[in-house]
């Protein structure tokens, strides 16, 4: 039962050290320094957390930390520089608490500390750039806060009750593993969009041409569903957002057909397997909603319940989208497909003459 405990505290801490290692490192100092808390025999290994230039460099860290973190963007920049320091740091922790056991076992335990920190950080990572598509910055200095609040209640909790600390911290991990895929996809795609903002500039160009072609990557796994020969009026690369049976964050394209105007595919790979849904336009109300990080194009019901489908495109792709929309309200509402000129330009000549 003690070497649980002493296990539930060495992983606690590196729990933490993934959220805020310096923060984990300056409070433990000071509860330990000004005897806040009482060492008991198998933790004097700790004692070293309490000397005042530990506490003082982990302090200064935290204060940068501290203003880093509320800061959109820069808050993901920091959290990429500790994507090595935190895993690390935690490892480290979680070795000091054991003090001098076999080498195996620090060994072991530094793989599991590290692990462990790593996961937390990039849970908390992937939470920061999804808080960044937003433009305000009252969501990140909320995030940093609770984040903050939620290290310090650990640390009390391994302080009281290890083997309880060592429990959630494990239902915790378990639930990261278990979403990890959708967690992880999630922070790809807003790192891209992200780039694609920063390292393009807007498309304002009218009249752009949509390209009428699939990515190599994809296009065998259309020309299998395509069994009727369909003609390709437009494909468009672009992110899965949320939709009826199409995962959220997959990188794919959007393929219109010059045969089917009422429907559109989404063709993309879902963790490796190929993956193609079909959506009807029908009824549907199609919208444009530029974003701060992206342009998303919206199929919604034009009346009643239904189906919804968000794709979205990088920022600089504002033109393109539009000429979506513009193709698909056309399909969606003209009576004929392919609309035919002359029923545009014949009212337009009666009038002349």
């Amino acid at each position: 039962m003690e070497q649980l405990k002493l296990l539930g505290v060495a992983l606690g801490l590196a729990s933490l050290a993934g959220i805020n290692l310096y923060l984990t490192v300056f409070v433990t100092g000071l509860s330990i320094h000004y005897h806040w808390i009482t060492l008991g025999p198998a933790y004097q290994s700790l004692e070293v957390l309490g000397h005042p230039a530990v506490i003082i460099i982990a302090g200064i860290f935290y204060l940068l930390e501290f203003f880093a973190d509320k800061i959109p963007w820069i808050d993901s920049a920091w959290d990429a520089v500790h994507t090595v320091i935190r895993p690390i740091g935690g490892a480290l922790l979680a070795i000091q608490v054991l003090g001098h056991p076999s080498p195996a076992f620090t060994i072991i335990v530094g793989l599991l500390a590290g692990g462990t920190s790593l996961i937390t950080h990039t849970a908390k990572s992937t939470t920061r750039l999804a808080s960044n598509a937003s433009p305000e910055p009252f969501s990140n200095i909320a995030l940093s806060l609770g984040e903050d609040a939620a290290v310090v209640g650990g640390l009390a909790l391994i302080h009281y009750n290890p083997l309880l600390a060592l429990s959630i911290f494990a239902a915790a991990i378990a639930a990261f593993i278990y979403f990890a895929a959708k967690i992880l996809r999630a922070m790809k795609a807003k790192v891209w969009l992200a780039l694609r903002k920063l390292n393009s500039p807007a498309d304002k160009i009218a009249g752009v041409q949509l390209p009428t072609t699939l990515p190599p990557r994809l296009a065998p796994i259309y020309d299998r569903e395509n069994v009727l020969a369909e003609t390709i009026a437009w494909a468009v690369p672009c992110i899965s957002g949320r939709g009826r049976r199409i995962p959220a964050n997959l990188f794919g394209t959007l393929v219109a057909t010059r045969e089917q105007p009422r429907n559109v595919s989404f063709v993309a790979r879902k963790n490796g397997r190929p993956f193609v849904q079909a959506i009807e336009l029908e009824g549907s109300t199609i919208a444009h909603e530029p974003k701060f990080l992206s342009e998303n194009l919206a199929i919604f019901p034009a009346a009643g319940k239904g189906s919804k489908y968000l794709f979205v495109f990088p920022r600089p792709d504002g033109a393109l989208v539009e000429q979506i929309v513009e193709d698909l309200r056309v399909r969606v509402s003209a009576p004929i497909w392919p609309v035919e000129k002359s029923h545009i330009e014949e009212p337009a000549a009666e009038v002349v003459r």
